[in-house]
């Protein structure tokens, strides 16, 4: 008899609570949004009325996060200013990298002992997300399998990354499980920077200092435990300032 099992796929369970607690990535330097982040940080960028960041926090509210961890290092005086006056029932707290900006990897090892969930949220500070029929959140964590997950990552299909110059980051099996983008080819899948995570991630070893996330996803990736869900939503790359008009334009059609 054949020992072959066919790979089993994600079953989603709409029950599962969204984890309690996210880490909110806003220490960049946002170098790419110049001249508009000579002298405001990027997550204080305002697109469609308000900071980006704010979209970001009002998600993770309606989604019932309680705390939100954020890191601050480009200007972070304003940031933390800024969030003082925005908890409206969402404890914040800051991860403070003022010393050494240290990179998405880096700043989540840094970030941990004030992380008191697992797994736990990741969110980018400078996304901007509209939920499809399902809360983009909540999608994530009914995908979650602890036995089989130590990343879950919510991707948007490349032709509906909007304002997105790239050519895709993954490509996604049936079973949900991710492989990269090969060198001078297109993947289908763009990351949207929202992600659900074990501490298993952040296991073992892995570089001091400033490093990416990226090599903590391609370990799990080599060990089959890096999975995908499709975004049903909207999704925007806010990453240059032109983006800006773009995204509001496509806003108000909404």
């Amino acid at each position: 008899m054949s020992r072959y099992r066919k790979p089993l796929a994600l079953r989603p369970n709409p029950g599962a609570a969204v984890p309690g607690t996210a880490m909110v990535m806003a220490a960049g330097l946002g170098k790419r949004m110049r001249p508009l982040t000579a002298t405001r940080p990027k997550p204080l960028i305002e697109v469609a009325g308000r900071p980006l960041i704010d979209h970001a926090l009002d998600r993770l509210r309606a989604a019932g996060v309680r705390k939100a961890v954020v890191n601050v290092h480009y200007l972070a005086d304003a940031v933390e200013a800024h969030l003082r006056n925005r908890s409206n029932g969402l404890e914040i707290v800051i991860s403070d990298e003022r010393g050494q900006l240290l990179e998405t990897g880096g700043g989540l090892i840094k970030a941990m002992p004030l992380i008191d969930a697992d797994p736990f949220l990741v969110v980018n500070s400078d996304n901007l997300w509209i939920d499809g029929p399902v809360d983009a959140l909540k999608l994530l964590a009914s995908s979650w399998d602890d036995a089989r997950m130590d990343a879950l990552l919510l991707l948007v299909p490349l032709a509906r990354a909007h304002c997105h110059g790239g050519r895709g980051d993954f490509h996604m099996a049936p079973t949900g499980a991710l492989a990269r983008r090969r060198p001078r080819s297109v993947a289908p899948f763009v990351y949207t920077g929202i992600q659900i995570v074990s501490k298993r991630l952040f296991a073992g070893d892995h570089p001091e200092g400033p490093f990416s996330t990226n090599r903590l996803w391609d370990k799990a990736i080599e060990q089959g435990r890096c999975f995908g869900a499709v975004h049903q939503g909207l999704w925007f790359d806010i990453g240059q300032p032109e983006n800006i008009r773009k995204t509001e334009e496509m806003l108000r059609e909404v």
